[in-house]
């Protein structure tokens, strides 16, 4: 089944693509990453941007060294 992330920012939003035989290969990275590491292709049309991926990374071994501030957008 396709998967349709979106990564949103104060800057805009972007789709991440994930077609349905990444899915399968890769489903344990992106079910249980906490974060989450993609590879891909850019692609804009219209004014949309997606990533479409080809390779995700579970990265959750690095939030304990990320340096994090909490900010309101809104």
């Amino acid at each position: 089944m396709l998967r349709i992330l979106t990564l949103e920012d104060e800057f805009g939003t972007i789709n991440i693509i994930v077609w349905p035989t990444l899915v399968e290969k890769q489903r344990a990275e992106l079910m249980n990453a906490s974060l989450l590491g993609v590879y891909g292709i850019w692609q804009s049309k219209s004014g949309v941007r997606n990533l479409i991926a080809k390779r995700l990374v579970d990265c959750s071994h690095l939030l304990g060294q990320l340096d994090t501030k909490s900010r309101n957008f809104h």
